[in-house]
């Protein structure tokens, strides 16, 4: 019995460090260093996209995954008024493979899609945001912070995503 009490008081003890240690450290990530090509090949540095005082929406997103495309056609819906409303800008980051990078832009230009598309076929960016299969969606505020992560995709989660922007752009506002 002695040792059952002693064993649960050390896991509790345990459990309390645990939790005090994970609140304590808690911080936000901001956009790695990573160099992508856009669809007119040009080297683009992901990092600035935290730089420049709008709100980041970061779009993993493939030519074949079908939810990532919803996605990004629905956010595409409302993102004028965003732009106007919020100072919010949406860059979505292809995970194609190198065989089918060349349908990104064809494809993105089908949709009628003219914000920053990223192609990422290495995965660099991937592995640096640690993400695995698309759709992942990050919220990036104003001092570059990613503020949100989402993954996968329904119907409706864009208006999720709005809720955290005008949460943002009111914090800002009161600033």
């Amino acid at each position: 019995m002695k040792h059952l009490v002693i064993a649960i008081l050390m896991l509790s003890v345990a459990a309390i460090s645990y939790a005090e240690t994970e609140d304590s450290t808690t911080t936000k990530q901001t956009l790695p260093q990573v160099t992508l090509k856009n669809t007119a090949g040009e080297n683009v540095d992901v990092s600035s996209y935290a730089s420049n005082g709008k709100i980041t929406i970061i779009s993993f997103w493939a030519t074949w995954c079908k939810p990532c495309i919803k996605e990004l056609r629905n956010i595409n819906e409302i993102l004028d008024d965003w732009v106007e409303d919020y100072n919010v800008e949406l860059v979505a980051v292809s995970v194609d493979d190198s065989r089918n990078m060349a349908r990104v832009k064809p494809f993105a230009d089908g949709q009628g899609w003219d914000f920053d598309i990223l192609l990422d076929p290495n995965g660099e960016l991937q592995r640096a945001l640690n993400v695995t299969n698309p759709p992942v969606t990050f919220l990036v505020d104003q001092d570059g912070k990613i503020v949100y992560t989402h993954t996968g995709y329904l119907e409706g989660d864009e208006l999720d995503l709005e809720d955290h922007i005008v949460e943002l752009h009111e914090a800002a506002e009161e600033e």
